[in-house]
């Protein structure tokens, strides 16, 4: 940070940033104390800047007939210091996302201009507000921290939560804090008369919704835990989740794909709306979907399936010790050499098996079903379909072994190839091409940005409210940690 601060001044002519005649502040230093002290509400604690700091050097320059030099300097300086190391934090994160999520490899390639834009201080003030995100989701959560921040402050609140958690049986005569909690966390909610679901089960029902949990309108244990959770631990979570969107890059662009992998949902979305929102199956919590971002290069119609090795080594190898050749013809895997010539069944083995690769032809029971989107990156993640459709009804869908199942591949392929790349590409033409089981590729002009994140707080179908999601893989511990040393 230190070569940066330099570099501004030198650009600056080593003319002060942040002070005019006789050492009194600019403007621009009350804009900028201004906006660090709302970075609070990014979930960053604004003496991290050296707030407090700042602001008494202010009052004292401001007010003082006989300004010091050093009292300046150290003024001017602090708050250059200050001004890049917050506009660096809002860009690029707080901390390097593999120091808390070993499996967080979506990249950050936003450019970081603050030196330059500081030395050009004269021409265009450069508020903080252009260094965050431009995700939608992230002003949502923003404005969620400062609206939890409050409800933190709230005595009624607090009294409820406190009855709530010393309860003896607190589903047993409960139902008045009950109703205190979620009105006060979701005072959007309206219940409407109706015989089948009283107000409170309506009220619980939207509650489990809003936390993450499978909605039986209900008041289990995972229910009462959530209600019982001071706003404190909603802060935390906000604020998680608003360095892992500064960890992505700053613009996501007019079209892309975003899949959160918690709560297990797609969307495409395009000129800021949602054209396609599905259901998608993730990684099970032994084999993880990785966090991450690449371009969706085709869409292969009735793909192959070439076996990862993982797969091979954790799920194959054992079936076929079991089954033997038995085991691939009921799979239908066929082996393949160095070369990709065709391996005789009769000459595996359990010691030669792992020098082959298998592939399964494309059909109706094939792994990936009739459609699959290549997104080429080091991890072969992808979005496929695939012939257990059951599992898009249920709850909880981490149950694949890392790659993404998407609940409509086809309305996807065909809106793809029609809407994004102009093509007369219907859905008849894409079931008569399924019919055959021959492979197609049919690549892509427009090469569309997938981002699969790690998010246990995003916006509802309304994109009005935050929805808080189960942290499936308990990465939220760790990163909390590593903010709250901060």
């Amino acid at each position: 940070m230190a070569e940066n601060v330099r570099y501004t001044y030198l650009a600056n002519g080593y003319k002060p940033v942040w002070l005019k005649d006789h050492y009194a502040t600019n403007e621009a230093a009350e804009k900028t104390i201004g906006e660090l002290g709302d970075m609070r509400w990014d979930g960053i604690n604004p003496e991290r800047y050296h707030l407090s700091a700042l602001q008494k050097l202010k009052v004292k320059l401001d007010t003082s007939k006989n300004n010091s030099l050093r009292d300046a300097i150290v003024f001017d300086t602090l708050m250059t210091h200050s001004y890049l190391a917050a506009a660096r934090d809002l860009l690029l994160g707080e901390i390097l996302p593999k120091k808390a999520d070993s499996l967080w490899y979506h990249a950050n390639d936003s450019s970081w201009d603050a030196p330059q834009a500081l030395a050009a201080i004269n021409e265009k003030y450069p508020s903080l507000d252009d260094y965050r995100s431009y995700m939608p989701t992230y002003n949502l959560l923003r404005n969620e921290y400062e609206r939890y921040a409050t409800l933190a402050g709230d005595s009624e609140l607090g009294q409820a939560i406190a009855a709530l958690r010393e309860a003896k049986n607190p589903a047993d005569g409960a139902k008045e804090n009950i109703g205190i909690i979620i009105k006060k966390e979701m005072p959007w909610v309206e219940t409407v008369p109706n015989d089948s679901a009283s107000e409170e089960k309506q009220l619980i029902t939207a509650y489990q919704e809003y936390s993450g949990i499978k909605p039986t309108g209900k008041t289990d244990s995972s229910t009462l835990a959530w209600l019982a959770e001071p706003p404190g631990i909603k802060l935390q979570k906000l604020s998680a989740n608003m360095e892992r969107i500064r960890w992505m890059q700053q613009d996501f662009g007019n079209l892309y794909i975003i899949v959160d992998v918690p709560l297990m949902e797609l969307f495409l979305r395009s000129d800021g709306a949602d054209k396609m929102h599905m259901r998608v199956v993730v990684g099970r919590p032994e084999r993880q979907t990785p966090s991450l971002f690449a371009t969706m290069a085709n869409v292969v119609i009735n793909p192959p399936w070439e076996i990862p090795p993982t797969i091979l080594k954790n799920d194959v190898a054992p079936g076929f010790e079991k089954g033997g050749k038995k085991y691939l013809a009921k799979k239908g895997f066929r082996a393949y050499d160095r070369d990709g010539n065709p391996v005789k069944a009769s000459l595996l083995n359990v010691r030669n098996l792992k020098r082959y690769t298998y592939k399964q032809a494309p059909g109706d029971d094939n792994a990936l079903g009739a459609i699959k989107f290549n997104l080429p990156n080091p991890w072969d993640i992808y979005l496929h379909d695939t012939p257990h459709r059951g599992d898009f009804g249920k709850c909880y869908r981490a149950l694949s072994s890392g790659c993404i199942r998407v609940q409509q591949p086809q309305e996807m392929a065909v809106y793809i190839l029609s809407e994004v790349e102009k093509k007369r590409f219907t859905q008849g033409r894409l079931d008569t091409l399924v019919a055959t089981h021959k492979t197609r590729w049919e690549a892509l002009k427009t090469k569309i940005p997938v981002h699969i994140a790690y998010l246990t707080a995003f916006e509802d179908t309304t994109g009005k409210h935050v929805r808080f999601i189960n942290d499936i893989y308990g990465r939220d511990e760790k990163l909390v940690s590593l903010l709250n040393r901060k």
